[in-house]
């Protein structure tokens, strides 16, 4: 029988803001639905990411690991489990090292999104504020941190029609988050969000899911807001499978599938998309997406798909241990 184990964040009790707590609350929640479900098949070990994280894993003997750590801090936080993992040689579920550090900088991913012919709003980076604004950035803009997740960052304010109110934001932004800040192209369209689990040929996209949000209260306006994510303002309604034509459903897929071999992501991940004349603009790939039970995306989309809460975390388990067997030809009972 295999040993996983349950890598998650230290618990921090001195957070003030509520960004980070209601996050917290999110992750406490979602270790203990996954460590219970994973328990009934597995031998679980719940691993701290912190300074002992590498003295504890090698003491717990850990056959394979599932990664809900985001890390501790810096630009590539999210790449820090997972290079530890692959310095000490312990298998594990999600994206590798370099996929979660350009999935985590939308800047970079938007880069290689470029890069792959995908499409995605304009944009460009700022590190100190003083940058002059490139002439092809169409307004309405949307600014926010190139490095946070979870809707840090981005509020009412975010939403920005004119060049003083983009600097005004960008600096804001430069105080309370590491550089760069992020201003992109609005895209004023439906937007959506695509799971992904699998990797190669065999990967299953989970049925489209639409959010709407003319429910939304206007003082928070009519966008993925760190408020909106967290059912401030009026809630937003979700639509899965959102009403689509077969073209556009198609179109969709295709995107995002694009997005999440573009970035080499692994085992699973979510694509946010907005669509506007017909062009699904891939806004940003979440290589960790949120699991928690009747909360994230990601679980409604499964549920949706036929599968329970608890299938879907062994799924996606399931499928990094058959990657792992794959590509090494070593199968669970023989490192069991």
């Amino acid at each position: 029988m295999y040993t996983i184990g349950l890598v998650v964040n230290k618990i921090n009790s001195k957070m003030h803001n509520i960004e980070d707590i209601k996050a917290e609350e999110q992750r406490r929640i979602t270790s203990r639905e996954i460590e219970k479900i994973i328990s009934k098949k597995y031998r679980v070990k719940k691993i701290i990411a912190d300074n002992k994280i590498i003295e504890n894993l090698l003491k717990s003997k850990v056959n394979f690991v599932f990664n809900l750590s985001t890390g501790v801090k810096g630009e590539s936080r999210q790449s820090q489990v997972p290079a530890i993992l692959e310095m000490l040689g312990i298998p594990y579920v999600g994206s590798g090292v370099l996929a979660h550090g350009m999935a985590l900088n939308k800047a970079v991913a938007k880069k290689l999104f470029r890069f792959h012919s995908v499409s995605t709003p304009y944009f460009q980076e700022f590190y100190t504020g003083k940058e002059k604004l490139d002439p092809n950035l169409k307004f309405p803009a949307i600014v926010k941190p190139a490095c946070e997740g979870s809707g840090f960052g981005i509020h009412k304010d975010s939403l920005v029609y004119k060049e003083e109110d983009l600097y005004q934001k960008v600096v804001r932004l430069l105080k309370d988050y590491q550089p760069p800040a992020l201003a992109e192209e609005y895209i004023d369209g439906r937007e959506f969000t695509v799971g992904i689990i699998g990797n190669g040929k065999e990967k299953i996209v989970l049925p489209i899911l639409e959010i709407d949000f003319r429910s939304v209260s206007e003082e928070y306006d009519k966008f993925n807001t760190f408020e909106s994510k967290n059912g401030l303002g009026g809630q937003k309604q979700f639509y899965c499978p959102a009403p689509l034509s077969k073209e556009k459903k198609e179109i969709i897929e295709k995107s995002a599938l694009f997005a999440f071999d573009a970035l080499g992501c692994k085992d699973f991940a979510r694509v946010d998309i907005r669509m506007k004349d017909n062009v699904p603009y891939v806004i940003e790939i979440n290589s960790l997406p949120g699991l928690q039970r009747g909360y994230s995306d990601f679980p409604r989309m499964a549920e949706v798909a036929g599968m329970s809460y608890e299938e879907l975390i062994l799924t996606i388990l399931s499928q990094a241990i058959k990657r792992y067997e794959n590509n090494t030809g070593v199968n669970e009972t023989e490192i069991a």
